[in-house]
């Protein structure tokens, strides 16, 4: 099977390096990519994700057997539609479908319609008067929930008990034009489930959680992602199949009667309180930094997967198989990420190829024969372990063999749930 996978980052890292250790996998092809995959990928990096001309072309060139396209952008201007009209096998929802991501507006209806259970919502257009704003933001309190309503790569949202910090992200919204929705806010703790969908046939992967905020003890701004580990000790024995059925099947199954079938990686942000799961968002394809978590502990051939939803024939897949034991991911961050990253800056004791130390490639690029940083979030590194205790230790222990000048990491990924703080309430 030859494969190309669309995106540049460490998702698409994680994909790559997945699908070149399946036997039935000849080819791996990413596009754009980035320098540190060189050693599972051919790269193609004049490509642009969300140029649906040049992807078809790309994969007419390569005889491409499947396409898996990593970002939201391209899913959400309708690449996958493109490729599907061309005859090409894709793993990725349609435009159509991809709403459920790119508008939460759009998620919040399909929710009220499948009876799911998410916050409380009100949309405040770009060009409400400042009396109309106010009133919107002391309806909702005394903790705010302010997002962007469309795609903000994870950080469009900001949670926070202050007005003053939430009436500024309103105006900060409806300055780029944006649309913005107030939520109440979700007690209890997060839940990041991945699901594989085909219509109203849903395969749930492990559990994660994701650390949003840039610093320890969840401080400072929200960002793409700062690390994730998974499985999840605290969560209740039933607790994946109790959001499949109450939360993933409900949606998949209503997104079908919308006429916008769903194809691909649903993924349920959650929030599970008192009264069991409530939905926090909802995203069209694999997250970022969970998946290279999550996919680090598959022991199924990820392509037969991948290919499995892609042509329609989920529903005859084997249960998947996942090593024992838990995997933890720390991003290696730039300097000033995330407000103004610095970028050029040498990576020492990391190369193309170290794929087996758990090294996973994001914003990096390569000068004089050495990576350097190229954004944000630079790299991923994964740790497993018997133990989450012990899966922290390698992350850690690898991470700091690695230098990057100015760089920054969190030190507390999964301690919450090593040191029992993670409880659900009422439980």
């Amino acid at each position: 099977m030859r494969t190309l996978v669309i995106g540049n980052g460490a998702r698409e890292h994680a994909l790559a390096y997945s699908l070149s250790t399946d036997p039935e996998v000849s080819e791996v092809h990413v596009a754009p990519g980035n320098p540190g995959l060189a050693g599972v990928a051919t790269l193609h990096p004049g490509i642009k994700g969300d140029d649906a001309d040049a992807v078809v072309a790309l994969a007419r060139d390569l005889s491409a057997d499947l396409v898996v396209i990593g970002p939201e952008i391209p899913l959400v201007a309708g690449v996958a539609d493109a490729l599907r009209d061309a005859g090409v096998a894709v793993f990725g929802p349609s435009a159509s479908a991809a709403r459920i991501e790119g508008s939460k507006a759009f998620a919040k209806e399909i929710m009220a319609s499948a009876g799911v259970k998410t916050a409380h919502a009100e949309s405040i257009l770009p060009g409400a008067t400042e009396d109309d704003i106010a009133a919107a933001i002391d309806r909702f309190g005394p903790t705010w929930v302010v997002k962007d309503d469309g795609l903000a790569g994870g950080k469009g949202v900001v949670v926070t008990p202050e007005r003053d910090a939430a009436l500024e992200h309103v105006h900060y919204v409806h300055a780029a034009g944006n649309p913005v929705l107030l939520e109440s806010f979700l007690d209890g703790p997060e839940v990041s489930l991945f699901c594989l969908v085909d219509g109203e046939t849903v395969v749930p992967l492990l559990p994660a959680q994701d650390h949003k905020r840039v610093g320890d003890n969840d401080e400072g701004p929200n960002t793409g992602g700062m690390g994730a580990y998974t499985p999840l000790p605290w969560l209740p024995e039933n607790g994946v199949q109790t959001i499949v059925d109450d939360v993933v099947a409900p949606v998949a199954a209503q997104m079908v009667k919308e006429g916008c079938p769903f194809s691909g990686l649903l993924y349920a942000g959650l929030a599970w309180g008192a009264d069991g799961p409530a939905v926090v968002e909802f995203n069209c394809r694999f997250g970022d930094p969970e998946t290279q978590a999550v996919l680090d502990l598959l022991t199924t051939p990820l392509g037969g997967v991948l290919n499995a939803v892609a042509t329609g024939t989920l529903d005859e897949l084997p249960p998947l198989e996942w090593q024992d034991g838990y995997a933890v991911t720390v991003v290696l961050a730039a300097e000033n990420y995330p407000a103004s990253p610095v970028t050029g800056v040498e990576i020492s004791g990391v190369a193309a190829g170290d794929e087996a130390r758990g090294i996973r490639a994001a914003g990096v690029a390569e000068k004089d024969g050495v990576l350097v940083s190229a954004g944000g979030r630079v790299l991923n590194v994964i740790g497993k372990g018997a133990t989450l205790d012990d899966a922290r230790a390698a992350a850690y222990d690898e991470l700091d063999k690695i230098s990057l000048p100015g760089g920054h990491f969190r030190t507390d990924i999964g301690l919450a749930a090593v040191e029992g703080r993670i409880a659900i309430p009422g439980r």
